[in-house]
């Protein structure tokens, strides 16, 4: 007799199933599952609006204020179609397993699922029978079509296996196969050809968009109330130690246990929204799914675009005001940038929980987090798949307390979850152990340890060894402290290393591999910064096709079989498995076991430097010395050399180093410690950097039409080395010196500015053509602006990328002298301290490094709260630099201390202004306060605040003619303030300016500011008068700079101009040439003051402000390149004089 919804829900908890249904008819018109489609295109509006520098409060009026929010374009379904659409499916599921077809049924031919009774018993336990359950693969993304499939498996007495479809197809079959999965569930057409490979698959498609039956409450038997209960409800694939992933074999007794202790200990309280973002692989998303449906709360599930874009996640959290996050600390720790904290803490009256498991948390993030977030609960859990997810908690309002007695670097997991009992398998140390587990949370077994029972008698493992080894503190509290195997975690995914070799292994190019993990920087100070290395040793016709191909380049090689070895594990691997990085070796190093060395794999050099056999190391040294000691002839002017004669002895220099480090393609350091032909020969190195033929993209946009604007390519015979030594020498770099963005310029000497100026005479219609000098790849995007630095009659140029890499480079040619990694990105621009020993230069992770000079040794690092995105600046024996922690530093890197430090009410972006004939430092952050700090060391005082009113990112700007500091704020106003802290002037621009301004005693009386705007403005320094516009009609977030080496005359006439470069956010980068005097502009008798004469358009974006000398440009680029580009006058003209893009 068929039972009605009100009888079913008098039961008490009894399991997933009923639960679900008394939750559901609780509120049936509630809204149960929302996607959020609408959501993710406002979170696409607000990013153009921030970069805009616009307020959102007018977006977010229209924002609806019921609960949940929905929004235009957003799908979302109640509770009562949940239920009737979970009803639905349970009973086709269970038509499909006792033989019966379905119109959406895509069976094999001949295959029948009736050919074995469900119900048949197979194991014996000490409580009564149990029985295997059928497994029915999940083939979907987070959707409200997922959650009522596992719903559904459930509902009808089945095991539900998450099948990610991140995953590559050959797992995906591998895992299908392997758990004997005879039916898979799908709401994607296109999966179908995946499963119709396989003959035991069927496969069952459904949509909510299709209309299901709506019958009531089916006829189907409860699963609490079967004869014969399930051994396990769901399966899930963790990587294996054996090479292959294992299947783990969930309890319905252990989701339950870990669902009401969560409620029991935080209950979700009315009004609250839930997010769905876990991926389907990780068991933390089946939590996710029962902590809203079976307490009848709404749950948002984003797009899959949320992982291509990670960081829309906090605009999802502050939209759909969700109440509970849970996440691993890697992804909290990428969230927590400075552009992203403000976000965050909008989120304190809505986020009330805040669950994090899956890695280590570190003390040092759940700092950062409880400052931006006091009044969240932060929860760290414990646990695996093994364990139905956590067996463990620790409530992070008791950290203080323990960190008063105990000196921690990382969080404590805490203390066991109710009916779960956690023990510690004593070892040598006291109070020390392996984890190991009992109770209910613990998993039934491995899938294929039960298969292979078959009908013995079977119980859940007494207790499972964990692997990982814990400490018990005098709390009583647990505290991860590592493990002993194989096993480790990257992004909170657990990988046996020895499944990603067995992997390698397969592949036909290898015949012995080893993988092991690595990290970038200190892991004690961060999270998830570890990664994959596998070294690998090619078979004899793999090593016999690179000798083959030897004349080709080695980094080309290289690059084309570790493509071919990704290419091959993509297929089988997810991709969080994934090596990172691969080295090709001869062998790998075994113990006296014979086992692999997986210590000294560290040390191993990479195949790449030992290609050649030794039978030929004879050949290859002569050949090699031969080709030093004719590049010798060549530079030193000599008919013939010895092998022994020393480079610097036969009249050789600095120049001619640089000379002939070019033309043999090597580090000019080498020549240094090798000045002989023989000792060379023999430590030679592959060029690492090389003068690029590329030509570039002209964009004729904003210049006269019809004009011959020719790009010159760079190559052997349009410039060499020659032509920059030359270049080089005409600057007359006799004095230490360095050059950075807004025109920034610092001495070693007594002079007080650069003397040498460079005359060029042109013809008023003549426009300029560029050439790319040189390019060299930093491996991730360069925002940085490039720092150079004449030291020793040698310009070089420091830049970092996102890469965390930090570089010094040869500015003639481009070539690396050092390289140095650091323990996050780098975003800002370096500095050099004043006596020239020490460069600069602080990263994400919040360290200010000082590097030496020479070498790039690390010699010191100050370490602060927040990421560091402000260019130092060096005046006397201090640096200051500050930090988005809102504080400005003041260090001492002789005695390596922090001397001062002063609140900046916000973040400072740009570097301080200095004012050193009053002893004065100018910061601004972006609260939009300017502080005013006298400095007379050991004194330091703040004299004034000024409030702008609207956020400052760019660097304030000191102007010497008049001793008034600048500043631009993202209202797009200009600010011109005395020493007293008295506004002088104000002007407007059209736009949000985002870079500091540009001031330079090459355009005196001119203050140069670019805008979002795309316009470049000139502002009259005494009075704040617009001089001039110049619209480049491509947004500017960069300053502009001025050539201040070289001076255009234009004819006969005393009228002078300078350059003046600027960059568009788009790759664009535009020439201006701008009159010197504009008190005498209205002299030029209708003349332009300023005129675009040339440009050129990059591939990638430009956020990097420029650095122009002599007619050199040096920028960073979003395409991964920092360049120098040099500007040419043009044998070509405009055709007019007039440009309706300028206005004077």
């Amino acid at each position: 007799m068929k039972s009605s919804w009100k009888d079913e829900c008098q039961e008490p908890f009894c399991c997933i199933s009923h639960e679900f249904l008394r939750s559901a008819l609780k509120n049936p018109s509630k809204v149960a599952v929302v996607h959020a489609s609408g959501g993710l295109q406002i979170c696409r509006e607000m990013e153009k609006i921030a970069l805009k520098g616009e307020n959102l409060s007018i977006l977010e009026q229209e924002w609806p204020v019921k609960s949940p929010p929905v929004f235009k374009g957003d799908v979302f379904f109640t509770y009562g179609e949940l239920l009737s659409a979970v009803e639905a499916l349970s009973c086709q599921i269970r038509k499909v397993f006792v033989g019966k077809d379905d119109l959406q049924l895509s069976r094999t031919e001949g295959y029948d699922h009736s050919v074995e009774d469900p119900e048949v018993p197979v194991s014996e336990s000490v409580v009564g029978l149990w029985r295997q359950p059928r497994v029915v693969g999940v083939h979907m993304t987070p959707s409200v079509e997922y959650i009522v499939a596992i719903l559904s498996v459930l509902r009808c007495g089945g095991a539900f296996l998450p099948l990610d479809p991140s995953w590559p197809q050959d797992r995906l079959l591998q895992v299908a196969t392997c758990s004997q999965c005879s039916l898979v569930l799908t709401c994607s057409t296109s999966s179908r050809s995946i499963w119709a490979q396989i003959k035991e698959f069927s496969v069952l498609y459904f949509s909510m968009i299709s209309a299901l039956p709506n019958n009531g409450l089916s006829n189907l038997e409860w699963p609490c109330k079967s004869k014969f209960p399930r051994l396990y409800c769901y399966l899930m694939y963790t990587s294996g130690s054996s090479g292959k992933p294992k299947g783990v074999c969930g309890t319905e007794e252990g989701l339950v246990n870990r669902f009401l202790w969560m409620q029991k200990a935080f209950p979700v309280c009315h009004g609250e929204t839930l997010l769905f973002k876990t991926p389907v692989s990780f068991i933390d998303h089946i939590q996710e799914i029962l902590t809203a449906v079976l307490s009848c709360t709404p749950l948002i599930i984003p797009p899959d675009e949320l992982r291509a874009y990670p960081f829309y996640l906090v605009d999802i959290l502050k939209l759909y005001r969700i109440s509970r996050l849970v996440t691993v600390p890697s992804l909290a720790r990428a969230l927590l940038p400075v552009s992203l904290r403000s976000k965050w803490i909008e989120l304190r009256e809505s986020l009330k929980l805040l669950v994090l498991s899956g890695q280590t948390l570190f003390v040092s993030l759940w700092s950062v987090l409880y400052q931006l977030l006091p009044e969240t609960v932060i929860l760290n859990l414990y646990g695996s798949t093994e364990i139905s997810g956590d067996c463990t908690f620790f409530d992070c309002t008791n950290l203080p307390k323990i960190l008063q007695t105990e000196a921690l670097t990382t969080v404590p997991i805490g203390i066991p979850m109710p009916n779960c009992d956690v023990n510690l398998q004593e070892s040598d140390t006291t109070n020390e152990g392996e984890i190991c587990v009992s109770g209910s949370c613990v998993f039934a077994g491995y899938f294929d340890d039960i298969c292979k029972e078959n009908s013995a008698r079977h119980s859940h493992p007494p207790f499972f060894k964990t692997g990982d080894f814990a400490r018990r503190l005098h709390s009583g509290d647990l505290l991860f402290i590592g493990r002993r195997d194989r096993t480790v975690k990257v992004n909170g995914q657990r990988i046996a290393l020895e499944e990603v070799e067995d992997a390698l292994l397969r592949q036909p190019d290898v015949i012995n591999a080893a993988v092991i993990e690595e990290s970038h920087g200190d892991l004690d100070d961060s999270c998830g910064l570890n990664y994959l290395k596998a070294y690998i040793v090619l078979n004899i016709d793999a090593d016999s096709h690179r000798k083959q191909t030897s004349s080709i380049n080695e980094n080309v090689l290289t690059e084309s079989l570790v493509a071919s070895i990704k290419s091959w594990l993509s297929r089988r691997l997810p991709p969080g498995m994934l090596p990172a990085d691969y080295s090709f070796v001869k062998s790998l190093p075994v113990s006296s076991s014979g086992k692999v060395d997986y210590v000294a794999l560290q040390g191993l050099c990479s195949l790449s430097k030992h290609l050649d056999e030794e039978k030929n190391q004879t050949h290859l040294f002569h050949e090699r010395l031969g080709t030093v000691k004719q590049v010798f002839c060549d530079v030193l002017v000599l008919e013939k050399v010895q092998d022994n004669d020393d480079f610097f002895a036969l009249g050789g220099n600095s120049i001619l180093a640089a000379l002939f480090s070019h033309r043999l393609g090597v580090d000019m350091r080498l020549i240094y410690s090798f000045p002989t032909p023989a000792s060379l020969a023999a430590a030679a190195l592959d060029r690492e950097v090389t003068f690029q033929s590329k030509r570039l993209k002209l964009n004729n946009s904003s210049v006269e039409k019809g004009a011959d604007h020719k790009i010159l390519m760079a190559n052997a015979r349009d410039v060499s080395i020659e032509d920059s030594i030359v270049w080089s020498s005409g600057l007359n770099l006799s004095e230490s010196c360095s050059f950075s963005r807004c025109n920034q310029f610092t001495w070693a000497g007594n002079s007080e500015e650069w003397k040498c100026i460079r005359r060029i005479e042109t013809k008023i219609d003549k426009l300029w053509d560029f050439r790319e000098l040189w390019r060299v790849q930093l491996k991730s995007c360069v925002d940085a602006s490039p720092l150079l630095v004449s030291k020793n009659q040698e310009l070089l140029v420091f830049i970092g990328s996102h890469s965390c890499t930090f570089c010094c480079l040869d500015a003639l040619s481009g070539s690396v002298r050092w390289k140095t990694p650091l323990a996050g990105r780098i975003e800002c621009s370096a500095a050099v301290t004043s006596d020239f020993s020490h460069v600069v230069v602080g990263c994400y992770e919040g360290n200010i490094y000082f590097l030496d000079f020479d070498s790039g040794a690390i010699s010191w690092i100050f370490r602060t709260s927040g990421e560091v995105k402000m260019q130092p600046v060096a005046w006397r024996n201090l640096v200051w630099c500050g930090s988005h922690d809102h504080w400005v530093y003041a260090l001492d890197y002789v005695q390596q201390s922090c001397v001062y430090k002063v609140f900046c009410g916000g973040s400072p972006y740009g570097s301080p202004a200095v004012d050193m004939a009053k002893n004065l430092i100018y910061l601004a952050s972006t609260s939009g306060r300017v502080t005013a700090v006298l400095a007379e060391p050991p004194t330091f005082k703040v004299l004034w605040v000024y409030e702008s009113g609207a956020p400052v990112f760019g660097s304030p700007s000191l102007d010497s003619s008049t001793g008034n500091v600048i500043c631009c704020g993202v209202d797009g106003r200009v600010v011109s303030l005395n020493s007293a802290g008295s506004v002088v002037w104000q002007a407007i621009t059209g736009g949000p300016i985002f870079a500091g301004a540009c001031i330079s005693r090459a355009l005196p009386c001119q203050v140069l500011v670019c805008s979002r705007d795309g316009g470049v403005y000139s502002f009259q320094s005494n009075s704040g008068e617009l001089l001039w516009e110049h619209q480049l009609e491509d947004p500017i977030t960069s300053s502009a700079y001025v050539d201040e080496q070289v001076q255009l005359v234009t004819g006969t006439s005393n009228r002078a101009q300078r350059l003046v470069c600027a960059c568009g956010s788009s790759g664009r980068i535009r020439l201006l040439k701008v009159d010197e005097d504009m008190m005498n502009s209205s002299e030029l008798g209708g003349e332009r003051a300023v005129e675009e004469v040339g440009g050129v358009d990059l591939d990638g974006e430009i956020f990097s402000s420029p650095v122009m000398i002599s007619t050199r440009i040096f920028v960073g680029c979003r395409d991964d390149y920092v360049r120098c580009i040099e500007a040419v006058i043009s044998t070509a003209t405009s055709s007019t004089s007039n440009n309706g893009e300028s206005s004077a």
